[in-house]
């Protein structure tokens, strides 16, 4: 198969497409046929060696956690999927090598779910990391319908994800945003308040707080907590969240919470929007302009 790879730690310069064995596919996995791979920050931190502390990592390495794509082949013990299904997932593996960069990627059965029927495979792609890390967050803040969650960086991948999944759930929701993404977050269903200085005085104005998920890091967990309890309080970024009495949230893969997510689209209360997307031999490009923080929607690779 074809696949994008590093030989070593790197950047995206470092990025080659070169020819790689096909994936083995394991008893409980599947051999997806890529349609296409999300990008997503994590992809070019661990490439530089940030995770190298945490995960065990193997060359020639294949990033990539997100994908959507065709079943290929099924192993032994994977009776939920046959092949021919369509189907998307957060396929990070307990280690790292074998990712979604590549025309096959295999993947556990619980990393997977049958794809959302009203979203494209690029918009597939781009749901499984943010979606699940979104979900995630606000299921530990115990988000439920009648409550005012505060979303830090809600215009943002996962802010996103989380201002929809939470007026779904019938919350009202302020989200935190630059202004010129003010108009984007009413389109989400959110109220949005401006970040920076004065930002503790605009959230007392806008009335009382439930719970708050943090997207962002900085002094996000500091001003939440002058509004809501600690056990309300999460954060993607902050692990300091977890030491004031809150949570600290790392994904993982969720088959259940994929399907929750394809259920919330396929109804109409989830959308995804591509920013870019570029083939597959273009990931350096794609890394590069991940790197820029300039996109507001999802990087994806077409396979």
């Amino acid at each position: 198969m074809k696949a994008i790879a590093l030989r070593a730690y790197g950047s995206a310069d470092d990025l080659q497409l070169i020819d790689l064995p096909d994936p083995k596919v394991g008893p409980a996995e599947v051999l997806i046929r890529v349609k296409a791979a999300a990008v997503n920050p994590v992809d070019w931190k661990l490439a530089a060696g940030g995770l190298d502390g945490l995960m065990e990592v193997r060359f020639p390495l294949v990033p990539g956690w997100d994908v959507a794509g065709v079943v290929e082949k099924v192993g032994l013990d994977a009776g939920e999927f046959a092949v021919g299904d369509e189907v998307f997932g957060y396929i990070r593996k307990d280690w790292v090598q074998q990712g979604a960069y590549a025309e096959l990627a295999s993947a556990n059965v619980r990393m997977l779910a049958k794809k959302p029927r009203s979203l494209d495979w690029a918009q597939a792609a781009g749901v499984p990391l943010a979606g699940l890390t979104a979900l995630r967050a606000l299921k530990r803040v115990g988000v439920r319908a009648g409550d005012t969650v505060l979303i830090h960086a809600a215009a943002g991948g996962v802010g996103s994800f989380a201002t929809q999944i939470a007026v779904a759930l019938g919350a009202r929701v302020i989200g935190t945003a630059s202004e010129r993404n003010h108009d984007y977050l009413r389109s989400l269903g959110a109220e949005p308040v401006a970040y920076g200085e004065g930002l503790a005085e605009r959230l007392r104005a806008a009335g009382g707080i439930d719970a708050a998920v943090d997207f962002v890091g900085g002094d996000a967990v500091e001003v939440s907590l002058e509004f809501v309890r600690p056990e309300r309080v999460a954060s993607v970024a902050n692990p300091e969240a977890e030491t004031r009495g809150g949570h600290y949230v790392w994904v993982r893969p969720d088959d259940a919470g994929l399907a929750e997510l394809a259920r919330l689209a396929d109804d109409g209360k989830l959308t995804v929007h591509v920013d870019h997307a570029l083939p597959l031999a273009e990931a350096a490009q794609a890394w590069r302009l991940s790197q820029s923080g300039r996109t507001r929607g999802k990087i994806v690779l077409t396979v």
